[in-house]
């Protein structure tokens, strides 16, 4: 008996100890993959104060302008902030800020389409910045964040409504895309999209020389059983071939955060009758626009023109 006894404390304590690694390790890693992005330190990330200062970027820009701080409730329950500027315009855009980084930094291209006379949302993406959440969506939960973000547009206006994204933001607008949208959401525009979270995932990880496999299975269970986020959803091509709305895909081709294939083969699953696509010369991750400049600009131009999007 006392061996038996023995035997099942043995088991037991292998239960704990492999259940206490499962939790330890899989906490370790959902926290600086997907946890709450703090942005105290964003300026020293990848390289950002170079790129800011070699393309002359202002960050700024914002506070010359009366946006306002506005939120909606998510699915979910939780508080998304936005900054809203109402030019009483007939269109919006809405941006969508990149992973772990600040509604800021879409200055840029808030400020072309200011100058397009374009109403403009910038929204702080799910765990990030004043937004609540605990952990990142991925582009994955933040397409129904995007249709909460696009419900309120239409309580305030009937405007036509473009979404654009880079980055992380990016794949939101591509998640987006399989939604069933409102008729007055005409155009989208992804700046260096990712095709696949978890592809995505795995490749950061081999860049970094990780054994990525079993990291991120471990990843994968572990956010899907503790925090109900399933990582193996987030597949952004399968939303892009349903989508009916316009697409206009940019990538660098020196972009080796996200590789440009990414871009193209989001475009080869999407109807040719509604897709577009740019490649960019001499371009790293979402520096198309700094590089490009005012041709970047000539892009959407033709995109919105091509598929009569405000005709």
């Amino acid at each position: 008996m006392k061996i038996i006894a023995w035997i099942l404390i043995g088991i037991i304590c292998l239960i704990l100890v492999a259940l206490l690694y499962y939790l330890i390790v899989g906490a370790i890693i959902f926290h600086f993959s997907l946890g709450r992005k703090e942005l105290k330190n964003r300026v020293k990330k990848n390289n950002l104060k170079n790129n800011l200062e070699k393309y002359k970027i202002d960050l700024c820009w914002w506070d010359n302008l009366p946006f306002k701080k506005v939120s909606v409730l998510s699915f979910d329950n939780l508080k998304l902030v936005g900054h809203y500027l109402d030019l009483k315009s007939d269109r919006t855009v809405i941006l969508v800020h990149g992973y772990s980084a600040n509604y800021k930094e879409m200055q840029q291209y808030a400020k072309f389409f200011y100058q397009k006379n374009f109403n403009i949302l910038c929204v702080e993406n799910r765990g990030h910045g004043e937004s609540e959440g605990s952990f990142v969506g991925m582009g994955w939960t933040d397409r129904k964040d995007l249709m909460n973000w696009i419900d309120f547009l239409n309580k305030e206006s009937s405007s036509k409504i473009v979404v654009m994204g880079i980055s992380m933001g990016a794949s939101a607008v591509c998640c987006l895309s399989g939604e069933k949208l409102p008729s007055n959401v005409v155009g989208l525009i992804a700046d260096s999209p990712f095709d696949n979270a978890e592809r995505e995932i795995k490749y950061i990880l081999r860049k970094a020389g990780i054994f990525k496999n079993i990291l991120v299975k471990h990843l994968r269970s572990y956010a899907k059983r503790i925090h109900g986020f399933d990582l193996a959803e987030a597949d952004m091509i399968k939303c892009v071939k349903k989508t009916k709305t316009p697409i206009l895909y940019i990538h660098g081709k020196l972009d080796t955060y996200v590789l440009p294939e990414n871009s193209i083969n989001l475009y080869n699953s999407t109807s040719e009758f509604l897709r577009e696509i740019v490649l960019v010369d001499e371009a790293g991750h979402v520096m198309s626009y700094p590089v490009l400049g005012n041709l970047y600009e000539c892009k959407i131009n033709n995109f919105f023109k091509k598929f009569h999007i405000f005709d």
